[in-house]
């Protein structure tokens, strides 16, 4: 049986003000909605279609300052990280890009696990449901197990001296 866990949140949402509260990781997450348990104790049921991203954050304390949601973020260079490089594009326009698990095992049907861009202290991964987006670009594999073949070097000329 897997072990579940209250992970921290901050649940954006298209033209409301976001939520802030806990959500239970694997079971918050339904096929048509996500659970969040807020700080006062309610449960609230967001159906995906209201949701833009659920944002997992390290506390809430210092939310105020450093907003954990900011669209249009890109990755400045290439990735390191193993995973598929992504744009996620939402239906109101904003833009995200990010990286997600490469191992098509690990995609839920509800939507996306992804790293953003810029991983912070506070914000340490997101959840973006299929019904806030309206394209996904996949813009690179990265770590990819298949790897180029280098070519191969030119054949030394039999005449000629080995100097060294």
């Amino acid at each position: 049986m897997p072990q579940s866990s209250n992970k921290k949140v901050v649940v954006a949402r298209f033209e409301r003000e976001p939520v802030i509260g806990f959500v239970q990781s694997p079971g918050g997450f339904s096929t048509d909605a996500v659970e969040v348990l807020t700080p006062s104790g309610n449960l609230l049921r967001l159906p995906y279609p209201e949701v833009k991203v659920v944002c997992f954050v390290r506390d809430f304390e210092s939310l105020e300052a450093n907003a954990p949601w900011r669209p249009h973020r890109a990755f400045a260079t290439r990735p390191k990280t193993r995973g598929l490089w992504v744009r996620l594009i939402f239906r109101d326009g904003d833009t995200v890009e990010g990286l997600v698990s490469n191992n098509l095992m690990l995609l839920e049907p509800a939507g996306f696990h992804a790293i953003p861009p810029d991983p912070t202290f506070q914000l340490q991964h997101i959840f973006v449901p299929r019904a806030a987006l309206t394209d996904v670009q996949v813009l690179g594999v990265i770590g990819s197990p298949l790897r180029r073949k280098r070519p191969a070097e030119p054949a030394a000329d039999a005449e000629q001296l080995k100097m060294f």
